[in-house]
């Protein structure tokens, strides 16, 4: 067997041909947390049964905790195939695709079942479709983040009122500063990788994450107060450059298909794993856990859905909220 190392464009990607024609291939994917995370579960399972599959051939080198940048410069560099795979969450997205606002959008998801169930059905086939279309990413598997709560370093939140006065981070989302500014706060967008920094100066006093998210990244250190507000469920894709998947044989097409699709269920499960084990560590290790009145919160944002509606397309964001698992 000889090896060839072939350079691609921004990051490198390595293939080995055998004399018989069979390809080896190592994809390079992006992560922004670490390999203990749910993510970072979900992706190394996907590497996995990518091995197993292929008998070897075909792999995954992760790079983990934004190394190859935000979540913004990924799926661009996805769908410019300057990056090989990665998985992020779907904040940055409605940039690309308006339709992606809707998991902006608070309190349409209540449950995971019916998040699921509906990221599944013909609308997530539809919403996949569209982010490929806009930006030359491939979502192969809709893989989680999960529901959102809030923390900051200020004050327990009971209602809305007691945002008042508090500087949020949000995501880079038109949707989500509308949606903290109508709740109270003084919402700003920030990227991903100067969040940490911004609370632990004082810069931010507020942020929100799934809380496998907030533990994995330490938000514990530098925020005192956890507030159970569970204000959007976010999904957080696998995706492949459009260009890149084209490329490979058919045979290796549904290879990464099926090993997607195996290690959906085992990254859904982690979320939900963590989820409820984290929930318990944060107030172990100092967090104050405070469950807000959700149907306050609800009621205070319900404008910014109907003003967004329009943009999400009302069929979306109706077929969402009734949706039925």
């Amino acid at each position: 067997m000889r090896t060839i190392t072939i350079a691609l464009s921004g990051i490198a990607a390595l293939a080995t041909v055998a004399t018989a024609g069979a390809q080896e291939r190592v994809f390079d994917v992006s992560l922004p947390l670490g390999p203990e995370s749910h993510q970072g579960i979900g992706v190394l399972k996907f590497g996995e049964e990518l091995e197993r599959l292929s008998d070897g051939r075909l792999s995954i080198r992760p790079h983990y905790d934004n190394a190859l940048g935000g979540e913004r410069e990924v799926v661009e560099g996805v769908g410019l195939g300057i990056i090989d795979a990665g998985i992020t969450s779907t904040g940055p997205m409605g940039g690309f695709s308006d339709p992606f606002l809707l998991f902006d959008l608070p309190y349409i998801f209540t449950s995971y079942d019916q998040a699921h169930a509906f990221l599944d059905s013909e609308y997530g086939d539809q919403l996949a479709q569209q982010l490929e279309d806009a930006t030359g990413a491939k979502i192969i598997a809709w893989m989680e983040n999960g529901f959102r709560h809030n923390t900051n370093n200020v004050r327990p939140l009971h209602t809305p009122d007691d945002l008042r006065g508090i500087n949020h981070r949000t995501q880079e989302s038109r949707v989500q500063v509308d949606t903290w500014q109508a709740l109270g706060a003084n919402a700003s967008p920030m990227a991903w990788t100067e969040v940490f920094t911004a609370l632990q100066q004082g810069v931010m006093d507020s942020q929100e994450n799934p809380l496998p998210t907030i533990y994995d990244v330490n938000f514990y250190e530098v925020q005192r107060y956890l507030n159970l507000t569970q204000h959007v469920y976010s999904p957080a894709p696998l995706m492949m450059g459009r260009d890149l998947f084209n490329s490979l044989p058919e045979e290796d097409q549904a290879i990464v298909l099926e090993a997607a699709a195996l290690a959906l269920p085992v990254q859904r499960e982690a979320s939900a794993r963590l989820e409820a084990e984290y929930k318990e560590r944060l107030a172990e290790l100092g967090m104050e856990v405070t469950e807000p009145d959700l149907d306050a919160f609800a009621e205070r944002v319900q404008p910014v859905i109907e003003n967004w509606t329009p943009t999400v397309g009302a069929e979306l964001v109706e077929a969402a909220r009734g949706f039925q698992p």
